[in-house]
């Protein structure tokens, strides 16, 4: 298959990863580190151990006469000026690398052929070597999907507004994820140590910046005091990118140094599950999406019923795309947007709205996350 990222993923991290046996400045090469990432995302061992999304605490009740026809059945929602054919994002995974370029085109065209939303992975890469500029650029394969870049919080504050405007203009996003993720910087060889100052580059940026801005969790999720916090600072659009799903401590605890490594392990399971998160929100005036952990379509509509706007997958979608490259992305997505179809029939829900209003019954380990 031609123009398709082959990730081979030893089932020892030890011998997938001589970066821990290269020299410090090698070992911190962003380009390297995007590479591992990939590979380790795409193999079984950077899961959370012991804790799950909880969105199986969610069961929604079937509806025996929905008085439906299935296509009858609207999955469109609008996001950020945008209509899309279902509440499905294809979420963010890489960049600054050439397999990871024909990763972000082959799925950007999948997102353009299914009407989906797609976010890029970290454009730090971007900024500090541009000319990894073009691993970021899809807009020639899908120039009316929803498209949302990406920079850490820490290199946000680092940054001009303009120097921010300009990465977001130089990719045509419609939309700015700054991501946060203290946990996993903590235990990454070279990661950042400073998570301070956070409010005021939400505030610079939502008033500056021109277009809207999504704060956006790395696996670890949002609580209700943080999205208060946020909303605060004029927020309005969160991705809880919660616990469940692919832990990045637990991803950087393959790649951490000696020293490094315990801390990492003691805090791979580390989080708020996914559904717990959105529970969490509510109430916030917060539009969320729903990342972390969700591998089907009915985690998708699980996630809409707890008040998501739109679901997001990563490693599903990766895996996909490694087994069967674009053709295997596209045949994986239509199955989430099948399902979620289905199940707004079966729960008698014509619009997404009426799906965040269906009966629903939540388990007692998600009920204690409720405020």
């Amino acid at each position: 298959m031609s123009g398709i990222l082959q990730v081979r993923v030893s089932s020892d991290p030890t011998a997938l990863l001589a970066a821990r046996r290269l020299p410090m400045a090698d070992r911190l090469d962003i380009s390297q580190r995007k590479k591992d990432h990939l590979a380790l995302c795409a193999g079984d061992d950077v899961g959370f151990r012991g804790k799950g999304t909880l969105l199986d605490q969610v069961e929604l009740i079937h509806n025996a006469m929905p008085e439906l026809h299935l296509d009858e059945v609207d999955t469109s929602i609008e996001l950020f000026g945008k209509r899309l054919r279902a509440p499905v994002v294809i979420s963010a995974m890489t960049g600054g690398t050439p397999e990871a370029a024909a990763i972000n085109k082959d799925l950007a065209q999948v997102a353009e052929e299914l009407g989906l939303a797609i976010g890029l992975g970290s454009q730090r890469a971007m900024f500090e070597r541009p000319d990894t500029a073009w691993t970021f650029q899809v807009r020639d394969v899908a120039p009316e999907v929803p498209l949302f870049a990406n920079l850490g919080l820490v290199q946000a504050r680092q940054m001009s507004t303009a120097d921010i405007r300009k990465v977001c203009a130089d990719v045509g996003a419609d939309a700015l994820c700054v991501h946060l993720n203290p946990a996993m910087e903590i235990v990454q060889p070279g990661g950042d140590r400073d998570f301070s100052g956070g409010f005021a580059v939400f505030d610079r940026l939502i008033n500056d910046l021109g277009i809207p801005v999504i704060a956006k969790e790395t696996g670890c999720g949002l609580s209700r005091g943080v999205g208060t916090l946020l909303r605060r600072a004029g927020v309005t659009h969160v991705d809880v990118s919660g616990a469940g799903g692919t832990s990045w401590v637990a991803v950087e605890a393959h790649r951490a140094l000696d020293d490094q490594k315990a801390l990492a392990e003691e805090l791979w399971d580390w989080g708020i599950p996914t559904a717990a998160s959105l529970v969490q929100l509510r109430g916030l005036g917060l539009t969320a999406i729903a990342t972390g952990g969700l591998r089907t379509g009915t985690d998708v509509a699980r996630a809409i019923a707890l008040g998501a706007r739109a679901g997001g997958l990563a490693a599903p979608v990766l895996k996909a795309y490694k087994s069967g490259g674009r053709a295997g992305a596209r045949q994986f997505l239509e199955r989430v947007i099948i399902t979620v179809r289905s199940v707004m029939l079966l729960t008698g829900a014509r619009t997404v709205d009426e799906l965040t209003q269906t009966p629903r019954i939540l388990g007692p380990d998600l009920q204690r996350w409720i405020p």
